[in-house]
């Protein structure tokens, strides 16, 4: 109930605020406003839960530490780099010139906001991560077919969007699952943890601090300066060599103090992680911030002018009410989609939270490079999915290779005591040592009889997935994704019609 209260006191400020307070201020003008607020605590409750939530999934930071340094960041970059003007007309999915007039376009405008927002709060209080891009883009789609027709669509940027869906999560889950692979590869693999470590973890420090320099000069503060992608690719990777320089000097001067296993080496990313959290965040307050006030500027802009234009100015009052929206939604209902992303559909610890925010900047630069239509939060919680099905495969391998060993001993007539220690050794062996030993083992002897049925092994094999990857979870989210942009649309285009029926003398 209190969250409710704080949220309906800031929906309420900014519509007081903006009646009472703006020059050219109507009625219509503070109910867009408000939609905006709404729109605005939408975003941040249920986007930005993409950009901490597995950092808090591995416990590299807290609950609290998250939401702090994601609201500050989030409102950092909508209010610093948010830019002066933004396109009226989301990502060019209407064409306005097909609109009767000026008002119809403040109608359609008010019912796309709305419509976003709702959606956006039925996919959050449903624990379902979603695109906001995905949201209004959809919700102006419908409304501008209820104002104006079939025709007012431009087709080719749906049919994108469509193929959105399906690049933006597999592009993002086939990189965390390469970057986890070489990780795995190359430190927690390996017999000697802390030598590997010392001579891999600066190299993959320098890679994200590479990766996220490019990320940010690239769409992080766009709206500040402009830089093309190979100078900003080239400024990213000499930031990104100074750190590696860095971190390899003080982890070779504190690796004495290191344990050799996998817990210490996961302490190692926190620190990273913490950055990427900040800078993911900063990137997402500069750039989706335009998805509640888009908007609403442009519904400012044409009730100023009685006109329809590509582009329209931000006011600062519009800039301030974005930021802070995204900041409040965040702290008040963003804890439950930070879990799901965090710890509900796989396992974390800071290695792959790692892999996860690496295939985000890496993704993002590629899809910006080639002109692929990609979703951040797609990408995301794709990434999610890579590993969680990296790991699971992996694990499943790894039991059939152990029961190989299992029955070959049990055919050779072993006891259970050495069958424990050739396990014991095959457990810490390098990932060399390990297919020389198997080559060793099935050289010896062919397999036997399995103590367990065929239905029986599948039986425990389901549940072993399930424990690493909840088949459920992932049903729900890839069907969230899926009917967004129809049910936004269709959303819309209803509350166009009630909206219009409002306003019509």
């Amino acid at each position: 109930m209190s969250r409710l209260v704080a949220a309906l006191a800031f929906v309420i400020g900014v519509g007081a605020y903006t009646y009472y307070t703006v020059g050219h201020a109507s009625l219509t003008l503070m109910m867009a406003a408000v939609f905006g607020a709404y729109m605005a605590m939408n975003i941040g409750a249920n986007d930005v839960a993409n950009n901490v939530g597995p950092a808090v999934g591995s416990r590299a930071m807290s609950m609290l530490t998250a939401i702090l340094i994601a609201a500050v960041f989030e409102a950092a970059g909508a209010i610093i780099a948010g830019g002066e003007v933004v396109s009226t007309i989301k990502d060019g999915i209407i064409d306005p010139a097909k609109l009767a007039d000026a008002q119809t376009f403040i109608w359609l405008m008010m019912a796309a906001l709305l419509a976003a927002a709702l959606w956006l709060n039925v996919a959050t209080a449903s624990g379902a991560p979603v695109s906001t891009t995905h949201s209004i883009v959809g919700a102006v789609l419908g409304a501008g077919i209820a104002a104006a027709g079939m025709d007012i669509a431009n087709w080719a940027k749906v049919g994108q969007i469509v193929a959105s869906w399906v690049i933006s999560p597999v592009l993002g889950g086939i990189i965390a699952a390469a970057f986890l692979y070489l990780v795995k590869r190359t430190i927690t693999y390996r017999s000697d943890l802390r030598a590997a470590a010392v001579q891999m973890v600066p190299l993959l420090v320098g890679l994200m601090v590479w990766m996220f320099s490019t990320y940010l000069i690239l769409k992080g503060l766009k709206q500040l300066v402009v830089v093309e992608f190979w100078p900003a690719l080239m400024i990213g990777l000499v930031i990104g060599a100074v750190v590696l320089v860095l971190v390899r000097v003080r982890l070779k001067a504190v690796s004495h103090r290191l344990e050799s296993d996998k817990n210490a080496v996961n302490k190692l990313f926190v620190i990273p992680l913490v950055f990427s959290a900040a800078l993911l965040s900063f990137a997402h307050g500069s750039n989706d911030v335009a998805n509640a006030i888009g908007p609403l500027a442009a519904i400012n802009d044409a009730l100023m002018g009685s006109e329809i234009h590509g582009k329209a100015a931000i006011p600062a009052w519009i800039m301030w009410m974005g930021a802070l929206g995204l900041s409040i939604g965040l702290a008040l209902y963003g804890p439950k989609l930070i879990r799901t992303v965090g710890s509900e559909i796989t396992e974390m610890d800071e290695m792959r939270a790692y892999c996860i925010a690496m295939a985000a900047a890496v993704t993002v630069i590629l899809a910006s490079k080639l002109g692929l239509p990609v979703s951040t939060t797609h990408i995301a919680i794709g990434a999610v999915f890579g590993v969680g099905f990296l790991r699971e495969y992996l694990k499943a391998n790894y039991q059939r290779v152990i029961e190989d060993i299992i029955l070959h001993h049990r055919d050779q007539g072993a006891d259970e005591e050495s069958v424990r220690i050739f396990l014991a050794q095959f457990e810490v062996a390098p990932v060399e040592q390990k297919s020389l030993m198997l080559k060793e083992l099935k050289a010896r002897g062919k397999r036997g009889e399995s103590q367990f049925s065929k239905a029986e092994r599948k039986g425990l094999g389901k549940v072993h997935k399930e424990n690493l990857v909840k088949r459920a979870l992932v049903v729900r989210v890839i069907a969230a994704w899926i009917i967004t942009v129809p049910a936004s649309a269709l959303l819309a285009a209803f509350l166009y019609y009630t909206i219009r029926g409002f306003m019509l003398p």
